[in-house]
């Protein structure tokens, strides 16, 4: 039995490109059926206000058509229904969409890749993405197509785990984020697949490359903001103007398939 003291063997190197889309898609596919019981017990249920918080940062509510991009088991479609929102979710798993259409929660669900939405140019008025941005293939062409899909003056909300900066509290997160969650998800669900989630957060750029990316796809006002003393980072942003926005190489035509949750 894995120990929370030992130290573990050298992992496998990351995946990348369409190695990473086979593995996160079938990886999603068999965490489903308890995705959600573990989302609250590894998070103590605070997952849920991260997610409520940043509806309530981007102004979700009776008017808005909001796509949920790798939207999983559907938090945020419950949430952002929640508030009076009309919700579109989209993941490439079929096994999380199956579970979102387990629990109703009111959103029209669709199985696509993030990286080439089926959904027409403008058409949106506000887009989330949960816990995700580590797991697309690729980000750039996601940013396009974010942009692409979000209505000039609409908002975007991304939400994503992060590491602290104050050396007692990265200490403490390491600790729980890549020995507590692996031994406990190895339990209860599946050992390859919580091994790997926290292995996941070097797929992330450093913040100020991410703002940058944000802003080059065509949004802005993009801003930052932690939770949970730096362990979750939720970035904000408002689609520019389509006759000013500088958009990313591709964006709204096919790329690169990228995998979500």
């Amino acid at each position: 039995m894995a120990s929370l003291s030992a130290p573990a063997a050298a992992p496998a190197p990351l995946p990348t490109g369409r190695d990473k889309r086979a593995m996160v898609r079938a990886m999603f596919d068999r965490i489903a059926p308890r995705y959600d019981a573990l989302n609250r017990l590894l998070t103590l249920g605070l997952d849920q206000r991260w997610r409520a918080r940043s509806l309530a940062a981007i102004g979700v509510g009776p008017g808005d058509l909001v796509l949920d991009l790798a939207c999983g088991t559907g938090d945020f479609c419950e949430l952002a229904r929640a508030r009076g929102a009309r919700v579109v979710g989209l993941d490439l798993a079929r096994g999380m969409l199956r579970g979102a259409q387990a629990r109703r929660v009111g959103a029209a669900l669709a199985q696509g890749d993030a990286a080439q939405l089926p959904l027409r140019s403008a058409s949106v008025s506000a887009a989330v993405c949960g816990f995700a941005l580590r797991n697309f293939e690729a980000l750039a062409p996601v940013l396009g197509e974010l942009a692409r899909v979000v209505e000039p003056g609409g908002r975007v909300a991304l939400l994503d785990v992060d590491r602290p900066r104050a050396p007692v509290l990265r200490a403490g997160h390491a600790w729980w984020f890549e020995r507590v969650v692996p031994w406990v998800g190895g339990r209860l669900s599946d050992r390859a697949a919580y091994a790997y989630l926290p292995r996941s957060v070097a797929y992330l750029p450093p913040a100020p490359e991410l703002l940058a990316q944000v802003e080059a796809a065509g949004f802005e006002q993009v801003r930052r903001r932690g939770f949970l003393g730096g362990t979750v980072q939720l970035v904000t942003a408002r689609r520019a103007p389509r006759a000013g926005a500088c958009r990313v190489s591709g964006a709204g035509t096919p790329a690169p398939g990228a995998a979500g949750r």
